[in-house]
């Protein structure tokens, strides 16, 4: 799950969006409101005003073109498959959501929620991610066993970057296991699933970060913070993928009113890391060994190590003390995967360049929806796709490779004039057989702008159909990448191009 910086409030009016009332009266207000900007521009344009209308998308959101469609397809082909490859069932939800159910849930993260009205009343807003509707779809359908993943868009009303894919309207896909299980299996798989997808789609090298929010409150507790100071603190130790030891400790103490010593305290914890040597060393640490929580969680660090050693895994894991994840409704183990870039070959450790994928064990969510307070642990992740679509496009764009927008297999061409009717009836007869075929739409084409269209768009194979060819009985089949041509009696022609296009 893809962490957002703070939100800029003058981007946006104050108060919540109200889309109520007619279109008309909307458009005035905004007029009201001030008459330079795009909407306004928009509206006085098409009331038959001077102005010329403004065409852009809203900020932190973008359109994408056919190339950059058919690689967020290929991507979440290959995330959506790993999820089915583990035994997932796809669930959907709506866009909206009450706003009491979403407020409250993510801590800083809270006012980022765009918040809106419809016309029956009820207080609304768009959702910030995928996990809270997921819960508040297992209390209401009171479903105590499930694993679901779920693809879709979430909002948030953050100041953008989409350079490094950050925006306000983004992609998120999840993977959730609900249900009463034994300790860290579950969890454990979430981690083997987040190497699975790193390594398949080739990003480079990577590590995933674990933690369990029950250490980092023991570690908070053993340094003296007070239980009701333990979310604040939490979420500052959070930046310290993003900022040093002495601003955050700056933070603690000038902003979340913790004491000098205890931000001292907990800095001699947070700036650890490492691996099962680690969590040996802190259970026997006179401190954190006598705290309960510090203790249960160290217990199922453990444990999860052992389990991700049997996947072959732990090459990639960092226990590491600093990962906090700043989402409220986390109760157990989190984590985090980061890309890493070797800045040169004199640096001995490779420096993060962002993270691509997070999540963690959420036991208490589901109870605060149900009535009845009947809880459902649940453990998941979240793969930050915009991210891995932003590298990914990147690399593209520098390779200079030519991407397919279509999934055309034939093209069906006719090199003479007044051979539409061959045409319309030969691609009707490749449809009806299930094979991906275009034709162009003129009456008479020039065979040579016909092939090239096959080259400029990848077709890989050309059906041609001329006078002789119908006299014959047969259809030319041209390979468009060697420019082979051979004659195919016209009842064997599917078999031929199924033949052609087995992989």
């Amino acid at each position: 799950m893809l962490r957002l910086g703070p939100f800029a409030a003058r981007c946006l009016p104050a108060g919540p969006l109200c889309l109520a009332g007619s279109p008309g009266s909307f458009a005035r207000s905004w007029l009201l409101a001030g008459d330079r900007g795009p909407l306004s521009l928009q509206v006085r344009a098409a009331a038959g005003g001077e102005r010329v209308p403004v065409l852009k998308t809203p900020k932190g959101t973008r359109d994408h073109a056919p190339a950059q469609a058919a690689l967020r397809d290929r991507l979440l082909s290959a995330v959506v498959s790993c999820f089915k490859r583990h035994g997932a069932a796809a669930i959907d939800t709506p866009v909206l959501e009450l706003r009491e159910t979403l407020v409250g849930k993510y801590g800083e993260g809270t006012k980022l929620i765009y918040e809106l009205q419809d016309q029956g009343g009820e207080l609304l807003a768009l959702r910030y991610d995928l996990t809270v509707p997921f819960a508040r779809y297992l209390a209401m359908n009171k479903v105590n066993n499930m694993k679901r993943y779920h693809v879709a868009k979430v909002y948030r009303r953050d100041n953008p970057a989409t350079s490094r894919g950050r925006y306000r309207e983004f992609y998120q896909c999840d993977f959730d296991i609900a249900g009463q299980f034994d300790p860290m299996i579950p969890d454990a798989e979430c981690l083997k699933i987040v190497h699975e997808i790193l390594s398949d789609l080739q990003l480079g090298d990577f590590v995933i970060k674990v933690n369990d929010r029950r250490i980092l409150n023991g570690v908070f507790a053993v340094c003296g913070v007070p239980e009701s100071k333990f979310i604040p603190a939490c979420s500052t130790v959070d930046k310290l993928d993003k900022m040093p030891w002495e601003e955050v400790r700056s933070e603690m103490v000038g902003e979340k009113g913790l004491s000098p010593e205890a931000a001292d305290r907990i800095g001699e914890y947070v700036q650890l890391h490492g691996g099962l040597d680690l969590i040996e060393r802190l259970l026997q640490d006179p401190k954190l060994s006598q705290n309960k929580l510090a203790k249960e969680g160290l217990g199922d660090m453990k444990l999860l190590f052992e389990y991700l050693t049997l996947f072959g895994i732990t090459g990639k894991i960092s226990f590491d003390l600093s990962l906090a994840r700043g989402l409220d409704y986390y109760t157990g183990v989190i984590f985090e995967a980061v890309l890493l870039q070797q800045e040169n070959e004199h640096v001995e450790e490779p420096v993060s360049v962002g993270s691509v994928a997070g999540g963690g064990r959420y036991d208490g969510l589901v109870g605060m929806f149900d009535p009845k307070g009947r809880k459902v642990p649940c453990v998941g992740v979240s793969i930050g796709i915009e991210r891995i679509f932003s590298i990914l496009e990147q690399r593209l764009e520098a390779s200079g490779e030519k991407l397919r927008t279509t999934e055309t297999q034939v093209l069906v061409a006719t090199p003479q004039k007044h051979l539409l009717a061959a045409r319309l009836k030969l691609i009707s007869e490749l449809w009806d057989a299930g094979i991906k075929a275009e034709m162009l739409y003129k009456k008479d084409p020039k065979l040579l702008k016909q092939l090239q269209y096959c080259e400029d768009t990848g077709i890989p194979l050309a059906a041609i159909v001329g006078e002789q060819e119908l006299a014959d009985g047969v259809v030319k089949l041209r390979d468009v990448a060697t420019r082979k041509e051979v004659d195919i009696p016209r009842e064997k022609l599917i078999d031929e191009i199924r033949r052609r296009l087995e992989p």
